[in-house]
Parts: structure tokens; C-alpha cells; sequence
């Protein structure tokens, strides 16, 4: 490595200030209080038993039920196997789909516990993200509606219908206008139904509603080629990809897919072919895209439209009126230069994206790519992508007839925008005026709860239906257990209400499948149904991707970018503000979902909260310290929040995630963080993300939980290895620190592993920080939710964490004083580079925590496993206190039925999402990554029961499988021909603190970045 990179988790880290010293100079972070636990005060919490008990009779009386019941409904087809009856003790997989990707749906004894990826899904190869992994937990949910409500009492489906009914033929004949609002609808189906209610009343409208709006991309390929879609995008298919403010691996269109593409020409496979492609980012907030870039180019929102005007100029050879260079920003400028000619040099190979919302943004955007030949090959809009046809202009609109008075009644489905709507005193208003208010959702959340009908909606997991988000790809959504509750299908209401003839949604779903989407998959009749329920999906030959040319006036173009960058530019006193997206959170719909709540954010590393990232050169100018609360007033509107230290963070800005702030979400997500929504504009009939704000510190201080240095490495520069590109090329091994001869001395007899050595490989490059294998391993080893409080405490439960280390070059004082080498630091955090490490237990060889566990807890297994013993630990810690990778975690609580608690876990209820083969261990003892033995065991019975040798692939850890980017490989390492074996002899692969001689049986692969000279 180079001896001046400087690695650290978080600025307390880098600067030693006095709380982190404190915090990491003791053995534990807190000491066990050993006199409540003699007397059981502060720890105890309800009997377990009747905890028990009481899970137990709900699932009597509520949810086995429904996963029990005989009533001839239509049966669904397993995915692998299909038993007569569900039999105890064996899981059941059933082909079904998640806004549009395929997946696997996991059952026991009826119940869904897990959801994976369908590995023949064109999304993501069996790759999910950590939302849909966390999917799972909301059918459990026991804040949903249990039945109908009308004016918030309970209510009959009879009665609701008839009510409705007659409410809108008495519309209809007053001439009034029906609205029906949802957010961004795929399903043919759904669709018809739609079709079939508008057909109905012929005052109905349909409007596409939003909360993260893609209008100004979709607007401006209409105006661009007449063609207005969201284009399919081909990361795979691009040498260099340069994006402005597009966090395309975190959170923009669709991340499971353009990570899986992202990958292919950055992994192990791609590096061997000695082939990688080269992306840049311009952006003002480090998002996990910017973090994984080869370059990153800090710009306020202000100066990307100067920027991309730049760009332009540089490539067509042209200036556009009104051009300029981004004076107070010299290294983008320098860095626009060098990258029109990368992007020259690959034409036909690049391609250049933005998360604006600006339509005259998105124009540029396309003239650009135009230009550089991306269309039909890195750009396909002739197999567009489905999702986010949202309007904002419609549902402006729509708020405006509202107001008027000349709505007489609306339907809600899928969409709050009480809650996500900038101006959401606008939508209460107008809905004061409406005589008939009707929701679908199946919470009373804040646009439901002033609705006078609540026809609450079934969870997917207990719906039929389809979907078609990727033009030419088709997924069946089909019911893995009955209603839970007295809920309805949406579409069936609709169904009723227009008086179709159709019974059953299900019977429509059917005949639209039997009219013409079975046929695009070579399938007909009853075979061809129960086909599609076991595959999941039909896909369509893809329509050969057009090359269209650019055809738009410019001039108007470059003026409205040049209006639009002088108004959010800040003056002293003010600052630009932008919204983003959580990864976890995203709009905020999924608020009260406690693994998504406690998801590390992969950049910030916090849990539970929205804050405002500030850069640490602004921090330092303003007095403030991580958790200060500041007042953020943009727009006419107004909210506190606590500061956070981002390096990255573009000087001069702040940014804000929205999804925060819900009032009506459930005991999980109400008021958590603060609402971000209000902060939009609407320019040009688009909502814009960015907007000039003032500052004003409160006074306060509220600690954010992070979890990024809970655990120190002490300096050892080691834990990560990194390479340039140039440098792999001439030597792959150089980073590995594989060239040193050294003689190696063992304290520990050498294990032997006959039959099975149990290894896994994890490719740096390749891992985007996602976070879906740390969900993933919290739904199927039943790893409990601590909460915000407990998190700040450093106790948090996670199997397996991912690591986020920022790097710059210290180069000592910087030949000058102290004080020079500090604005030289702050100047690096402008400019961080981050990498991604996933860390769980290693599972050594020679693990140091074995050697002194005094009751013989934690031992090695002849198959190179470290197991645990829960009922022989008594809670030492020795065995956390001796791991150098400080992945052992210790229960303090009985989380899974302690009362303090159930504000996270949403009740008892939420145990039957348990996975059954999985022991929940108790209060006192330690526990960690098991490299799901369960699944070992069961791919070991699966061979014996068939009478073969285990086979490569039969086994897959759930961190393995979630994986988008298939960073994570496991298996067998004494099989020389397994994908694990394979990946452990890269020249990349090294060891994290091989020199302690602990024999890991993690292997990773050195991290690698595309630089060139934009680094120089």
C-alpha cells in the first residue's frame, strides 16, 4: 500500500476527538449492570411464557388461519415443489413479483418468512434490494386496517359498497368529476380494471401521481424525439459512464438492475479480461453512486446545469449563448475538459446521465448523447422502463379542481399525498370540498385518515395480479397465504363499483392473460397457467433499440438552464439545499418498518433519522458539532433538524432525505426524522429537488445513532487494499501484499477438514454498499431490532455490517504549519475517496475467541466453522473483546419479547415472520454470523435424500443470494472447482489482518479504481 494513504470510518476517528478516545480506550463500550441482572431490575421484561402463549393464540386466531384455511380459493403452483398439503418443517417457494422484478416467495407451514430473487429474473438475476428483502415484515404489520372503515368507524364491505355506489351515480348524474389517483400502475390488469371504471363514469379520470417524480426525463424525450417514455438504460453496455447527480446504484429508477449491469465491467471476471469501465460523478451529496466512482467532482445544484452546458460545448466543438465556466470551481472545470474527450474516445461505448427534474436539464442531457451515439446501444427507448409515469403537471392540476370545487370524488391507491406532496395544505384544503374521499390503503395514514371511505387493500403477499415494468417482460403476482385480515383487493372494489360482470379479480386476471400475454411467452390453456405460476414470468423478444437523432432548438435550452442556476444560487447568508433519497427509506411509504428504520444509511452510517449533511469546511466556519440542530427555512416553510459532517458534501450546500416526518405511519415510523417534502418546487410544471435555504442554529443538540465507529481498527491500514487500474494491469498481485517472504509462526494447531471447508470470497469492486445482504441476513437469522436509543449505544445486532472508509493522501504538514495542514485536510474531505468493506464473522482457523471462552461456547467445527453454543455462554464477552473484527454481538435484551421494545417489532404478532430453523437467542450471550448453518445443513440432507454428492451452488448464504452485484461467493473450498475456490485464487484476493496469523476463512479481493488523468 502507499504509506501516506490514510484510511478512517468517521471524522471523530480522524481528528481523536476527546468522546471517541473515550469511548474506545475501554475493554466494552458499556459494562454489564451485573446488579440488575441479579435482581432482574431494568432487564426484565415480560414473562416469556406468556409471551409465548399470546404469540402463540394469535396465530391460532389469526394467521395460521389464514395460512391453514381449506377455502377453494385458486391454487397457486409452487416454484420447486409442490406438496399436496403444506407439511411442517418443509418451505415452499412460489414464484411471485415486486414492483416488477421476479421473485421467490418463502413459506412455512403457510406463513411467508423470506423473499428472494427469481435467478431467472432479467432485472436482477436473483439479486434484490434491501426494501424488497424487508417486504416481508409489512404483512405482519398489526397497525394495518383490519376491515372497511367509514368516517373512521368500523364499516361492513357490504355496506361500503353500496354506500360507494350510490355516492357515485349521485355524481355521475350532478356531472361532477371522479379522480382516480395512484401512484405509477404496471399491471395489465390493474390497468384494465381502470380502463373498465373510467369506461363506467365517464367524468373518471386517471392520474399518475408520484412522490419522486422522473417527469422532467420523460417530458424531455418528448420533446427531444416524440417519444415520451423513461428511457432503458445500458450500464453494461458503457466504457465510461459520467453522471450528474444520478444516483443510479442507490435509489434512481431501478438500482438492483443497474448494479447488476454496473458490475459486469468492474468484477473479478471484467478485471481478469484486464477490461474496466471508467465512470465519473458530478454531484453535490455524497450518494452511494458518488461513492463508488473512480472520480468525484463535488458541484452545488446550481453550477450542473453551467456544467453540463460546458460539457456539451466541449464535445460538439460549439459554445451555446450565455456559456461560462464555473468560476469558484476550477477543478470541475478542468475536469469537464478531460472528460468530453473520455467520452469522445468511447462514442458509441458512453454514456451520460442526470437526476434533474428540469425538462430544458433532461434536453441537454439527450443532446449530449446524441452526440456521443449512445441511443440504441447504451440508450434504448424502444424497450422503455414502465415505472415512475407520474405527472406532475396532471396532478397539479388535479389539486386545483379540488380547490374550485369541481371534484365530487377521488380514490387514493398507493398514494399519500397528504403526507409527500409539497404543498399538502393545498390537498387538505380541496379535499374539504370533496364530497366523496376514498383510500385503498391498508393503514389509516395521513391522506386515508381524512378520507370518509377506507376499502383497506390486500399486502402483495396475499394478491393475484401481474406486472410489466420492462417493456416485453411480463411477472405474475400470485397469493402465498389468505387474507390475514378482512382486507379486499383494490381492483376487485373497483370491480364491483363500475358493476362489471367479471366475479373475481382473479378470473380477470386470468382472462387477461389467456387473451394475449400468455401467447408472448409460447404458452396457452391451463398448462400454460400453471407454467407461468411456476416460472414467474414471460418475456417477449425485445424490440431491436433505435438510434434516434437529436432534433431541438438549443438556445431557449441553455437560457433556461443559465434562469434556473441563478435562482438557487445562494447568496453569503444562505445556503443551496438539496433532497435525496434514502436508500432505506426512499419516499417514505415503508416508514414503519423496523428493518428498513434500522438499516445503516451506507453513507452517513446512521439509523433511525433524517439530519442535514453539511460539508466539514461549512461545519468548522459555523461552530457547529455532529447533532447540533439547526432551523432550515426554504419555500414558506420551515423545519429543525440535527447537522451532520459529510465529507463530500459540496461547500455551500446542504442536503436533506426526504421519506422522514410521516404523522400516521405506525408506532415505528410516526415522527421519526422530520418532512422533507415541502422543500419541492414546481418549475416549469416539474418538482424540482433543489432550492436556496437559510440556516439558523437552535442552540441544541440531538445525537444521531451512527454506527460507522462503533468499532475501531486502530490504524491498521491492512483491513483495506486498494489498487489503481494501471497498476493491476502491470501487476494484479501488487496490492496483496502476497510479494512479502516472511517466515510465519503459529500459536494454534493446524485444523483438518475432511469432507467440507466452508469458505467465502467478497470482491471489493463489486460491492456497492447497498446494504440488502445486512436485511437479508436479519429476516433469515432472526436478528433483532434494537432501536434508535440502543443503536446510540453502540448495540446494535447486525450479523454482518458494511464498512464505509474514506481516504485522501496525508502528506504530514504539508511542508507548513499546523494550521495549514488543517484547511489542507479540510480541502482533502472535499474530495474523499470511500471504500465498502462487508464484515461478518470470518470464521478463522485459528479464531482467537475460541481460545478463551471459559465454558467452551464458541468452537471450531471440522468443517472450518466457528459455531456457538448458545445455552453453554454465559455472557463473558472475552470472546468480543479478543476478535480483532469486532463482529460478536451481545444481547442485552430479550428484543424479540421485552415490552420496551414492541415499539419496534410492532406487537407479537411480528414473531411469525421467525424463520423456524433458526434458534432466537436470549438475553446475556453472544452471538454472530453462523454462514446459515441452517442452509448447509439443509443443501447437505437435499443430497444425501437424493443420493449424490453436494453439488457447487446447492448451497447459498442469504447474504449470497440477496447480493445485486454478486460480490459474495460461498461454498466449498476444498471442491478446487467451485465458484469460491475459483474467486480465492484472483491474484486480487487478500486477507483482512492476515498478519495476526488467525487464518480468516474470508478472502477478499483488492479494491480497484478506473484512474486516469482527471487524478493526475
Amino acid at each position: 500500500m502507499d504509506s501516506n494513504k490514510k484510511y478512517w470510518k468517521g471524522l471523530e476517528e480522524l481528528n481523536k476527538t476527546p468522546e471517541f478516545v473515550e469511548l474506545n480506550k475501554h475493554e466494552f463500550a458499556e459494562p454489564i449492570p451485573i446488579e440488575d441482572v441479579l435482581t432482574g431490575g431494568g432487564l426484565e421484561g415480560r414473562t416469556p411464557r406468556r409471551d409465548f402463549l399470546k404469540a402463540v393464540g394469535f396465530g391460532v386466531g389469526a394467521v395460521t388461519l389464514a395460512a391453514c384455511q381449506k377455502v377453494p380459493v385458486h391454487k397457486s403452483i409452487p416454484y420447486l415443489i409442490k406438496p399436496e398439503e403444506v407439511t411442517p418443517g418443509i418451505a415452499n417457494y412460489y414464484a411471485s413479483t415486486l414492483e416488477g422484478q421476479a421473485i421467490l416467495v418463502k413459506t412455512r407451514e403457510g406463513r411467508p418468512i423470506k423473499i428472494e430473487g427469481n435467478p431467472n429474473d432479467i432485472i436482477g438475476k436473483g439479486g434484490l434490494s434491501a426494501r424488497a428483502q424487508a417486504s416481508v415484515l409489512d404483512l405482519y404489520d398489526v397497525t394495518r386496517l383490519k376491515n372497511p372503515l367509514k368516517d373512521n368507524g368500523d364499516y361492513g364491505w357490504e355496506q361500503t359498497d353500496s354506500f360507494v355506489k350510490s355516492e357515485l351515480e349521485a355524481i355521475k348524474t350532478a356531472g361532477k368529476k371522479i379522480r382516480l389517483i395512484t401512484s405509477t400502475i404496471t399491471s395489465p390488469s390493474s390497468l384494465g380494471v381502470i380502463a373498465d371504471f373510467l369506461a363506467a363514469y365517464p367524468t373518471a379520470k386517471h392520474i399518475n401521481y408520484d412522490a419522486v417524480s422522473y417527469t422532467g426525463i420523460i417530458q424531455g424525450n418528448q420533446n427531444s424525439f416524440g417519444k415520451s417514455v423513461l428511457p432503458h438504460y445500458n450500464f453494461d453496455k458503457a466504457d465510461v459512464i459520467v453522471s450528474f447527480g444520478a444516483d443510479f446504484l442507490g435509489t434512481w429508477i431501478s438500482p438492483v438492475e443497474f448494479i447488476r449491469q454496473y458490475v459486469q465491467n468492474r468484477n473479478n471476471k471484467s478485471l481478469e479480461a484486464k477490461k474496466m469501465s471508467r465512470h465519473i460523478q458530478f454531484e453535490t451529496s455524497m450518494s452511494v453512486t458518488g461513492t463508488n466512482a473512480d472520480v468525484r467532482i463535488p458541484i452545488k445544484p446550481s453550477e450542473e446545469g453551467v456544467a453540463l452546458l460546458n460539457l456539451y460545448n466541449a464535445i460538439s466543438g460549439t459554445t451555446l449563448p450565455g456559456s461560462q465556466k464555473l468560476t469558484n470551481n476550477p477543478i470541475a472545470d478542468k475536469a469537464l475538459t478531460l472528460v468530453a474527450k473520455e467520452l469522445l474516445q468511447a462514442k458509441g461505448k458512453a454514456l451520460v446521465v442526470a437526476g434533474s427534474n428540469d425538462v430544458a436539464t433532461q434536453i441537454l442531457v439527450n443532446a449530449i448523447n446524441s452526440l456521443l451515439g449512445s441511443y440504441g446501444k447504451t440508450i434504448d427507448l424502444d424497450n422503455p422502463s414502465k415505472q415512475f409515469a407520474g405527472n406532475d403537471a396532471e396532478f397539479a392540476e388535479f389539486v386545483g379542481e379540488m380547490n374550485s370545487g369541481d371534484v365530487g370524488a377521488v380514490f387514493f391507491l398507493n398514494a399519500n399525498p397528504v403526507y409527500d406532496y409539497y404543498k399538502s395544505s393545498d390537498v387538505v384544503n380541496g379535499l374539504k370540498k370533496v364530497r366523496l374521499k376514498v383510500s385503498f390503503s391498508d393503514k389509516n395514514e395521513e391522506t386515508a385518515a381524512l378520507c370518509n371511505i377506507i376499502a383497506p387493500n390486500h399486502h402483495y403477499l396475499e394478491s393475484w395480479g401481474d406486472d410489466n415494468a420492462l417493456e416485453g417482460y411480463y411477472t405474475i403476482l400470485q397469493p402465498t397465504i389468505n387474507p390475514v385480515y378482512d382486507t379486499r383487493q383494490a381492483e376487485q372494489s373497483l370491480m364491483i363499483w363500475s358493476g362489471s360482470t367479471v366475479k373475481d379479480y382473479y378470473t380477470y386476471v386470468r382472462n387477461t392473460w389467456d387473451k394475449s400475454l400468455l401467447a408472448k411467452g409460447g404458452l396457452s390453456g391451463q398448462a400454460g397457467w400453471e407454467k407461468l405460476l411456476q416460472t414467474g414470468f414471460v418475456q417477449t423478444v425485445p424490440v431491436a433499440a433505435g438510434n434516434y437523432s437529436f432534433s431541438y432548438g438549443l438556445d431557449s435550452v441553455a437560457q433556461k438552464i443559465l434562469d434556473h442556476s441563478k435562482e438557487l444560487t445562494a447568496d453569503g447568508s444562505k445556503v443551496e439545499l438539496q433532497l435525496y433519497q434514502k436508500v432505506s427509506m426512499r419516499d417514505g411509504k415503508r416508514a414503519n418498518n423496523p428493518w428498513l428504520q434500522e438499516l445503516p444509511d451506507p453513507v452517513s452510517k446512521t439509523t433511525w433519522d433524517n439530519y442535514a449533511n453539511v460539508s466539514p469546511a461549512d461545519m468548522r466556519k459555523w461552530g457547529w458539532q455532529d447533532g447540533d440542530v439547526v432551523k432550515i427555512d426554504a419555500n414558506g416553510y420551515s423545519i429543525n433538524l440535527p447537522v451532520l459532517s459529510q465529507p463530500g458534501q459540496a461547500q455551500g450546500t446542504i442536503s436533506v432525505a426526504v421519506g422522514y416526518g410521516r404523522t400516521i405511519a405506525g408506532p415505528v415510523g410516526d415522527n421519526v426524522g422530520k418532512n422533507a417534502f415541502p422543500f419541492h418546487t414546481l418549475r416549469n410544471n416539474t418538482l424540482q429537488t433543489s432550492v436556496v435555504a437559510a440556516l439558523t442554529a437552535t442552540g441544541t443538540n440531538s445525537p444521531l445513532a451512527q454506527t460507522q465507529t462503533h468499532h475501531s481498527i486502530e490504524g491498521r491500514n491492512s483491513i483495506i487494499k486498494e489498487a489503481t487500474f494501471t497498476e493491476y494491469i502491470k501487476n494484479p498481485g501488487a496490492r496483496t501484499g502476497k510479494e512479502e517472504d516472511h517466515k510465519v509462526y503459529n500459536l494454534w494447531d493446524n485444523y483438518e477438514h475432511p469432507t467440507y471447508n466452508w469458505v467465502m470470497a467478497i470482491d471489493l469492486n463489486a460491492c456497492t454498499g447497498c446494504g440488502a445482504c445486512v436485511v437479508a441476513c436479519s429476516a433469515e437469522n432472526n436478528v433483532p431490532v434494537v432501536g434508535k436509543d440502543e443503536v446510540h449505544r453502540r448495540r446494535e445486532m447486525h450479523w454482518i455490517r458494511i464498512d464505509r472508509y474514506y481516504s485522501f493522501n496525508d502528506n504530514g504538514d504539508n511542508g507548513g504549519t499546523t494550521r495549514e495542514h488543517e484547511i489542507a485536510k479540510l480541502n482533502d474531505l472535499d474530495h474523499v475517496k470511500v471504500v465498502y468493506q462487508p464484515m461478518l464473522c470470518q470464521h478463522c482457523d485459528h479464531a482467537p475467541c475460541e481460545t478463551v471462552c471459559p465454558v467452551l461456547a464458541t468452537v471450531h467445527s471440522s468443517e472450518g466453522l466457528n459455531h456457538m453454543a448458545y445455552n453453554r455462554c454465559i455472557g463473558t464477552r472475552y470472546c468480543a473483546n479478543n476478535c480483532p473484527y469486532k463482529v460478536r454481538r451481545f444481547n442485552w435484551f430479550n428484543y424479540w419479547n421485552d415490552a420496551r421494545f414492541e415499539n419496534y417489532l410492532q406487537g407479537d404478532h411480528t414473531q411469525l415472520v421467525l424463520n423456524p430453523d433458526v434458534t432466537t437467542r436470549f438475553r446475556g450471550v453472544m452471538e454472530k454470523c453462523s454462514m446459515c448453518i441452517q442452509r448447509i445443513q439443509a443443501g447437505k440432507l437435499k443430497a444425501k435424500i437424493e443420493k449424490r454428492p453436494l453439488k457447487d451452488g446447492d448451497v447459498k448464504v442469504a447474504c449470497q443470494q440477496t447480493c445485486p452485484a454478486n460480490a459474495i461467493v460461498f461454498g466449498d473450498g476444498n471442491d478446487p472447482e467451485s465458484e469460491v475456490s475459483k474467486a480465492l485464487k484472483s491474484e486480487r484476493t487478500y486477507y483482512v489482518l492476515e498478519e495476526l496469523g488467525v487464518q480468516p476463512g474470508v478472502g477478499y479481493q483488492v479494491k480497484v479504481r478506473n484512474i486516469s488523468e482527471l487524478e493526475a
